[in-house]
């Protein structure tokens, strides 16, 4: 079975290299994926036809793509160049191009993947979750084909549909496992091609439940059609069979994770200074600039003749501009701590982030945006919301009565941040 996806990847890995191209070494791109919780215990078997016919479905799906190189490494994402447009922010204020990435706040934007942990960038995203879904397929078919369901396909209302007509074969064949009509599934069938084979993985899923595919004559042709066949199940099958229809009614979409990059830095008088890569924006480098130029000729034109409510719709199309935000928190100690979240991440994800890079986090602490604004972890608030994108400092204090009786008890921590943040901490420029 080893050899039978060995082959199939490196057939693909040729023709992705193309011709005169000199191949690498296929571990040097192949994602390492991690084991599921479910698959810990397991003892390992011999993957079933249905499976092997399943995978094979699955890779040749991915035979045109190239493969990837995946960065594991924050060390080495972080050093690599950038050549994009960069944008800095002068004390929160307005943002001026730069093309120097050197002074940048944050590399990019970087996300994990939650099957194999390694780090991606943006472009790299996608495609990594794929194929280390498709290699899932070595380990177990149902899995592989279910997150390709809710993962590949984009429309939640057709995957919605083809997962309740797969889920209704299912429910026909365990009522009625001698009807030979309940197992056979006409491919060409009206029904079948508009609601179940447009979703991709759907195909997959019904081989690794063990359907094969047939050829059957069409009555007065001399042409054949397709039909895909489950045999006869036995009791014990027919519960397994509705076991994997619940694991796919059950399936929810693989997304990779973004990375907080969490940074510390020493005391500076550079903290409110913030130089942002083009990842944050949705709006390119040059439209940018022209918003800015134009706003920067109205500004004093209509200071005067703008209503709250036209200053406030202004500033929400503001915030629908920035997919990311940079964040950082001064600590009592002068150190500051980054790192980058979605703009519609809300307030308690950020305190949460905070909490966790604290040596203390249990003890309660108060958030304050720029101008003094409290922040209330409670609230259902988004950062946009919050007058908190594209980047923003926040001032971090501790909670007074709190840390008045733990002073009195003599019980308070020499270090705010974690050691390990300590370890890396580094100069703002």
């Amino acid at each position: 079975m080893k050899k039978f996806f060995e082959d199939i990847k490196k057939d693909i890995k040729f023709k992705s290299a193309g011709p005169g191209k000199k191949l690498e070494d296929d571990t040097s791109t192949k994602p390492e994926v991690r084991p599921s919780s479910s698959a810990v215990k397991k003892t390992h078997h011999t993957p079933t036809e249905g499976a092997q016919r399943a995978g094979a479905a699955a890779l040749a799906r991915i035979e045109q793509q190239s493969r990837l190189k995946v960065h594991t490494s924050q060390d080495h994402i972080r050093n690599q160049g950038e050549t994009t447009a960069k944008y800095c922010q002068p004390n929160l204020g307005s943002y001026v191009p730069t093309k120097d990435h050197t002074c940048l706040s944050v590399s990019g934007v970087y996300f994990t993947c939650p099957l194999t942990g390694a780090t991606l960038s943006k472009s790299e995203r996608d495609s990594h979750v794929k194929e280390a879904i498709i290699m899932r397929f070595e380990e177990d078919a149902v899995e592989a084909s279910v997150m390709m369901i809710h993962t590949f396909n984009k429309d939640r209302e057709k995957v919605k549909a083809a997962v309740d007509i797969i889920s209704k074969y299912v429910e026909n064949i365990c009522k009625n496992p001698t009807e030979e009509k309940y197992r056979k599934i006409k491919v060409n069938n009206k029904v079948f091609q508009e609601k179940v084979r447009c979703v991709e993985g759907s195909r997959e899923f019904l081989l690794a439940l063990g359907f094969t595919s047939t050829m059957f004559p069409i009555e007065g042709q001399d042409e054949e059609e397709e039909f895909l066949v489950l045999p006869e199940q036995s009791p014990d099958a027919l519960e397994l069979m509705k076991e994997r229809r619940d694991r796919l009614q059950r399936g929810e979409p693989v997304r990779a994770q973004l990375d907080r990059q969490p940074q510390a830095f020493a005391p500076s008088s550079n903290a409110q200074r913030f130089e942002l890569p083009s990842e944050f924006y949705n709006l390119t480098a040059e439209e940018l600039k022209r918003e800015q130029q134009q706003r920067s000729d109205l500004v004093e034109k209509n200071a005067m003749l703008r209503t709250k409510a036209m200053r406030e719709k202004e500033e929400q199309r503001e915030r629908r501009k920035y997919n990311y935000t940079l964040l950082r928190i001064r600590l009592p100690d002068g150190n500051i701590l980054q790192g980058t979240f979605y703009t519609w991440d809300r307030l308690s994800v950020l305190f949460g982030f905070v909490r966790d890079s604290l040596v203390d986090g249990w003890q309660p602490f108060d958030l304050f945006a720029p101008g003094g604004q409290k922040l209330v972890e409670s609230e259902d608030v988004a950062l946009a919301e919050s007058n908190l994108v594209p980047a923003a400092l926040l001032t971090f204090a501790w909670d007074e009565a709190v840390q008045a009786d733990i002073a009195a008890a003599g019980g308070r921590s020499p270090t705010l941040l974690k050691p390990e943040l300590l370890e890396t901490i580094e100069q703002l420029n």
